[in-house]
């Protein structure tokens, strides 16, 4: 490996040498496309002449993910390294039934051949044992000019695997700026949306999560809406594009679903069914959502309460959605900052046998209600003792209101 390749580590030399020993191995897919755009991208995906029962001969440790289609992980031994490399078999053509994997892959001894197989041309360069690139369909111009084109027809392409069409967004963002999608590509796109239904909704949520983690998502996302993706991906859901996003992908979905009328339970079914999402991020975006008309706190009160009732997580959260929705946040984030920490903390100051004791009320929803209720007001008024928590109770009417009204500690 030459010089010009300085990024390569001691284990991933150890992985090409081993592989050369025996056959031929050439570096493909992202690291190549990083190299030439002054990025850094760790993981090194690798193409060899070599089958995967031959590579797991050489590196015993590797794992046989995806033997049928060329595909082995390989290992070091002896705690070299923590990494791993995806090192696939070459491939020339088999045909592709299902619009997902090949039938039968049919392996091959020509990475031009296997290259003519990829996706974009910027993602079809390989790098050979003497350092030299092998760059069949000028991705390296393609990258130069900031254009994202298909290998060969872009309908073909596409028809092959339609996560492409997802794919072929996340590579619109980049550390450089927007690419711009070359327009046969993009008459492909949206000419073959229906292929989107071959794709695992997890996959399609997977892609998502990059995209609106990118460095570019409102130009991204816009060109999604334009192109009818968004719909496609995301049907039941009004999405909005107008808002300003970051580059934290929840508050960006969030964000992206803000013109939604459903309420939070209502989206997060959809968006659990659209990108099979876990349930501790849709619990976020449920809450964001619920929160969407609501102002950020000014009085000191609201503000103590933010702060007790939310994870921090959530607090960060909600400020860069308020912010996304063109809500005048920096006050409210230097309020928050300079506020002093509660004198006793955020636990409750009295436990249930106390306020029994204190009001001869019996266990049930009413005392229930009346130590959530008290909770909240020792939090507002940063109440530091439980006597001082008790006196509360001569300024509420706990006896004959109607407790389903009090409040506890929560946020909004």
């Amino acid at each position: 490996m030459g010089p010009d390749y300085p990024r390569l580590s001691e284990a991933d030399r150890l992985v090409l040498e081993g592989l050369r020993s025996v056959g031929e191995a050439w570096i493909v897919g992202g690291w190549v496309r990083e190299a030439f755009s002054d990025s850094d991208y760790n993981d090194i995906d690798i193409a060899t002449t070599l089958l995967p029962a031959e590579v797991k001969e050489l590196f015993p440790r590797s794992l046989m993910v995806g033997e049928k289609y060329g595909t082995v992980i390989v290992r070091l031994e002896n705690n070299i390294s923590e990494g791993t490399w995806e090192v696939t078999t070459l491939r020339s053509e088999g045909s592709y039934g299902d619009g997902r994997r090949p039938d039968q892959v049919e392996f091959g001894q020509s990475i031009e051949d296997d290259l003519g197989r990829r996706d974009f041309t910027i993602n079809a360069m390989a790098i050979d044992s003497d350092g030299n690139v092998i760059d069949p369909f000028d991705g390296i111009s393609d990258l130069r000019a900031g254009v994202l084109r298909a290998v060969g027809e872009a309908s073909e392409r596409l028809g092959e695997d339609g996560l492409r069409i997802m794919r072929a967004y996340r590579f619109l963002d980049s550390a450089g700026g927007m690419r711009s999608m070359e327009s046969s590509l993009r008459s492909a796109v949206r000419e073959n949306l229906v292929m989107l239904d071959m794709v695992s909704r997890e996959r399609i949520g997977m892609e998502m999560e990059r995209i609106l983690g990118g460095r570019n998502t409102g130009e991204v996302i816009l060109q999604m809406h334009e192109d009818g993706v968004l719909n496609h991906i995301l049907p039941g859901i009004a999405c909005t594009v107008s808002p300003s996003f970051c580059t934290d992908s929840l508050v960006n979905l969030a964000l992206l679903c803000s013109g939604d009328s459903s309420d939070g339970s209502v989206l997060a079914g959809n968006l659990r069914s659209a990108l099979m999402m876990a349930k501790e991020p849709l619990r976020q975006v449920t809450f964001l959502h619920g929160a969407r008309d609501t102002p950020v706190p000014t009085e000191i009160s609201g503000l103590r309460r933010f702060r007790a009732a939310l994870p921090s997580e959530w607090q960060n959260a909600f400020i860069a959605y308020s912010h996304g929705l063109g809500r005048e946040t920096a006050e409210f984030g230097e309020a928050l900052a300079s506020l002093n920490p509660l004198i006793a903390g955020n636990a409750p100051l009295i436990d249930g046998n106390t306020l029994a004791a204190a009001t001869g009320l019996d266990p049930g929803p009413r005392m229930g209600r009346l130590k959530g209720l008290l909770h909240r007001i020792q939090i507002e008024q940063d109440l530091s003792t439980a006597e001082g928590v008790l006196s509360m109770l001569e300024e509420l009417d706990w006896k004959d209101s109607d407790y389903e009204e009090w409040s506890a500690l929560s946020w909004p």
